[in-house]
């Protein structure tokens, strides 16, 4: 595969933990992505046999081009690792230089590995060495901490390793989602790099896409939280008009059950499997804003605090009450007349709260 003519211009869908389940892959594609990427997979899980693992490693059968996403810190492991990847059929291998949770650092995995340049260039090497020539990319973050921001040694050291491409996430480790990302840090990488370069962070909007990519020069863009939020992101980034009506996103909503009922199975273990899919989506799905009065558009840093939502069914949407995500989950397994009267939205209900989906 030509990965510089591929990512042109590409606007891509970003791995996420639990987010970027095979369905919702599936969803996202049919929306538009050009680039669709499985959930962050470890290595060292995969090389003991843990068959959970195996399943992000999963290409559904009409996925165009299809990325795995590995997370380790042993050059060996990551290797055959990768074997395994591109065994399954990955079109690319990632590493993951940049998931910020806890749980992931203090194993040396994710982005503690942005404070060992010399570890990332060997982890590269030996995977390139592996699978060549199928690509290895490596996906990272600006620094540890905004002190110690070295992107640039960083990406240097991948491009060294043999990286086909980086995707740079335009905030620190300690940054974690709190502050916008930085797109002038993306270009910088670009200007630096004879590789393609993807930018990555707060992308929410078709407009969005337009004004990062003239920040930074960047070859393609790479979407997360708002392929969440919206996947008909890929579809506006095609230059479509989507209807946000609330009717119109519940066809979006049924398309990914479906999907999901196909893939998890439809008796009662896929159901009980795609209810928990179903309501983490939903989580997502409600913080859904669309243009203010004005035109102007939500960004995903800010929080919209006057949003009044145009009809019942719009206010339903927008809750993450217990109440209301059972409801919306009754109405999309089984249909609006199974689910019975909508819920009372409770007193004092807050907007959707903040979940960190990225690996």
């Amino acid at each position: 595969m030509d990965l510089r003519a591929k990512l042109a211009g590409a606007v891509i869908m970003a791995p996420m933990t639990k987010g970027s389940n095979l369905p919702y892959r599936r969803l996202c594609q049919e929306q538009g992505a050009d680039i669709t990427f499985g959930e962050m997979a470890l290595s060292r899980r995969l090389l003991k046999g843990h068959r959970p693992e195996f399943a992000l490693l999963k290409r559904a059968p009409d996925e165009q081009c299809f990325a795995v996403q590995l997370a380790g810190n042993n050059g060996e492991e990551m290797a055959e690792a990768a074997r395994l990847a591109v065994q399954r059929g990955a079109d690319f291998v990632d590493v993951n230089c940049g998931c910020p949770i806890e749980d992931m650092t203090r194993r040396g995995l994710g982005a503690a590995l942005l404070r060992k340049p010399a570890r990332v260039e060997s982890i590269v090497t030996a995977m390139v060495r592996a699978i060549e020539p199928v690509p290895v990319t490596v996906k990272i973050r600006l620094g540890w901490t905004e002190d110690t921001r070295n992107y640039l040694e960083v990406a240097a050291a991948a491009v060294q390793g043999g990286a086909s491409a980086l995707t740079v996430h335009g905030r620190t480790r300690a940054a974690r989602y709190r502050r916008a990302a930085d797109w002038g840090a993306v270009g910088e990488v670009r200007a630096a790099l004879s590789v393609p370069v993807i930018g990555n962070g707060d992308i929410l909007n078709p407009e969005d896409i337009r004004a990062f990519r003239a920040a930074s020069g960047c070859d393609a863009v790479m979407v997360a939280r708002g392929a969440l939020i919206k996947p008909w992101i890929f579809a506006e980034a095609r230059g479509q008009n989507f209807d946000e009506s609330p009717a119109a996103r519940i066809v979006v909503m049924e398309r990914y059950v479906a999907l999901a009922l196909e893939h998890f199975g439809s008796d009662e273990r896929g159901r009980r499997r795609l209810t928990e899919f179903l309501k983490w989506h939903l989580q997502f799905w409600c913080r859904f804003v669309p243009r203010r009065p004005d035109g102007s558009l939500p960004s995903m840093q800010e929080r919209e605090e006057h949003f009044e939502p145009r009809s019942e069914l719009e206010a339903l949407l927008t809750r993450n009450d217990e109440p209301a995500l059972e409801w919306w989950i009754r109405r999309l397994l089984d249909g609006e007349s199974a689910a019975g009267e909508p819920p009372a939205a409770p007193v004092g209900a807050d907007a959707a709260r903040e979940l960190i989906p990225e690996g």
